[in-house]
């Protein structure tokens, strides 16, 4: 009888998330069953509890090549059950060079030899404060954009992430040189504004163009942390990064959809700021630099957090009882919504693969997610 209830009355199911006490709890539960990890990963973007807490876990190279290895699979996103698929190019497209050295499509070439993920930048591609002469890659190259219907077609149950890496001040310093930029703030005020517009133009003509595919958030990468602080200071991030981020996020968020952002190191004192301008989920929410079970009641309900499991300490360092434990102690916190668990950062090579194995299997093991 239930079920011939559900058919007719489909109109009503997607109440059942946001009031489920005005439902028998048997419907109620029936309704989160049927929920993709797509919805789920809304749910805790926007507070709301649901049966289990969602997640999205990054490797590094050689922690990836461990899993694979381990499960004879290439498709660790599958085999770890993520949440997120990741479309667009992230940080970018790379032609191979000699001696493991790659250039993106800005024409900033990295050195993979320690590296493997990333890289080092070698040179400097703006030597002087001017743009004169340098002429940015197409914001709306095929590359970036070609294999996103497919994507979305493989990982439909997934919630669609376009994600743009290195997204303004991360942008600006590899092509300028760090040193160069972070005096350029102070003695070349006026080539910085135009530099990082130029950036956040690019960005805007990229998402506008993403937003015509059926995409629920855009994902920008930019750390301007470190383990202490902000590397350029509170008052420099204000008046030239802030009125950057302000009219990239407007777009997004004027589209319906969810911005996210990766920024490494302590930068918690800038999370009412960009709750203000639109931000919905910051990511990697590192426990060395901030006390992450004591934002995510401060900002319960204002904004959402992604990663939290200790990359620096835990992982590499502590048992795969010390593994589990944290991993249990996040999934409780986030129970209630606003979180999605993380390593908090891709986890890196010196992981061992007895201490990977121990968070998915917490992961897995939780209550409501196999009922899905």
């Amino acid at each position: 009888m239930i079920f011939a209830w559900l058919a007719c009355r489909k109109w009503r199911l997607t109440k059942f998330q946001y009031a489920p006490e005005k439902y028998p709890p048997d419907l109620f539960n029936y309704r989160i069953r049927q929920m993709s990890k797509r919805e789920v990963v809304k749910l805790a973007i926007e507070d709301k509890r649901g049966p289990y807490v969602p997640w999205h876990c990054g490797l590094t190279v050689e922690a990836a090549d461990k899993l694979q290895k381990h499960f004879g699979r290439e498709d660790l996103d599958r085999v770890l059950d993520n949440h997120f698929v990741k479309l667009g190019s992230d940080i970018g497209f790379f032609t191979a060079l000699d001696n493991d050295r790659f250039r993106d499509v800005f024409g900033v070439v990295w050195d993979r030899r320690v590296d493997k993920d990333i890289g080092n930048v070698e040179g400097c591609l703006l030597p002087e404060p001017t743009l004169a002469g340098y002429e940015f890659p197409d914001p709306l190259d095929r590359h970036f954009f070609e294999g996103i219907p497919d994507k979305i077609s493989r990982y439909s149950d997934c919630l669609r992430v376009f994600k743009i890496g290195f997204s303004l001040y991360e942008r600006a310093w590899t092509l300028r040189g760090m040193q160069n930029l972070l005096m350029d703030f102070l003695v070349n005020p006026d080539f910085v504004r135009e530099l990082l517009r130029t950036i956040a133009d690019y960005n805007i003509a990229q998402v506008n163009h993403a937003l015509k595919y059926d995409i629920d958030a855009v994902y920008f990468g930019d750390d301007w942390g470190q383990q202490t602080g902000l590397q350029m200071g509170p008052r420099i991030w204000q008046e030239f990064i802030y009125p950057e981020l302000k009219r990239m996020y407007a777009v997004v968020r004027e589209a319906g959809k969810y911005v996210m952002i990766h920024s490494c190191g302590k930068v918690d004192e800038l999370f009412d700021d960009l709750i203000e301008i639109g931000l919905n989920c910051f990511n990697p929410f590192q426990p060395e630099v901030m006390d992450v079970f004591d934002l995510m009641k401060k900002y319960r309900g204002r904004l959402a957090f992604h990663g939290g499991l200790s990359t620096q300490r835990t992982l590499p360092y502590g048992s795969v009882e010390d593994v589990k434990r944290e991993t249990v102690e996040l999934l409780e916190a986030g129970r209630e919504g606003g979180y999605v668990f993380a390593p908090s950062h891709a986890v890196e090579g010196d992981v061992s693969l007895e201490n990977m194995l121990a968070f998915i299997e917490v992961l897995h093991a939780q209550r409501g997610y196999k009922e899905q």
